[in-house]
């Protein structure tokens, strides 16, 4: 068995001409044909053809970049959270910021769950679209807000049009709490959020 589970997943090739072969369909794939495969569940992992280097997470960079530019108006992340994940690059915090937002994704991803089962009872198909772009917007204005946390940014977050602010955030801890409760206090506050979130 491969390590990391690397067994079940599908095998990509990207070549020097920027074609991208699927090894178990014997095709060449399109970016948004690995789009739809993230979109439906299916794990995938991409290799350089020529130096067998695992490019993945650039590839998978490529996509959001792709349907991004694709989106128009209903782009999902917003300008002041792609510019604070920027500044993380070169900030002390940087090694905490995967982790960071693992968590907030993998929480946010089990509530959705609940709350499109919810909101498909309550509304028609367009009406559910709707709230379901302004509750993802919302989220992602939350987790831009969130990572201001780790770098001293206490101030109160703008709620986004036509959504109910948040509670405020966690006040900075006291020169006498250790960084790990600090990190742990932060991470129950936004756990509550995204819950509070979750059942508007």
């Amino acid at each position: 068995m491969a390590e990391n589970g690397r067994a079940h997943q599908t095998v990509i090739k990207k070549y020097a001409n920027r074609r991208l072969y699927h090894t178990g369909t014997s095709t060449y794939v399109t970016l948004e044909d690995l789009a739809t495969m993230v979109q439906n569940g299916e794990d995938f992992i991409v290799y350089d053809a020529r130096s067998g280097d695992d490019i993945t997470r650039s590839v998978l960079t490529q996509i959001i970049f792709e349907q991004e530019n694709k989106a128009g108006e209903d782009n999902l992340l917003p300008v002041a959270f792609l510019r604070q994940l920027i500044r993380f690059y070169g900030d002390s915090m940087r090694t905490m910021v995967p982790s960071f937002l693992e968590f907030s994704m993998a929480n946010f991803a089990k509530d959705q769950d609940g709350l499109r089962e919810k909101m498909a009872q309550s509304f028609g198909p367009s009406a559910f679209q709707q709230a379901l772009q302004e509750q993802v917007r919302a989220n992602m204005t939350f987790f831009g807000d969130a990572m201001k946390m780790f770098t001293g940014g206490f101030g109160p977050p703008a709620p986004p049009s036509n959504t109910t602010p948040a509670a405020a955030p966690v006040p900075a801890a006291s020169g006498g709490a250790s960084d790990l409760d600090e990190l742990k206090k932060q991470m129950a506050e936004m756990q509550a959020r995204l819950e509070s979130l979750a059942r508007k």
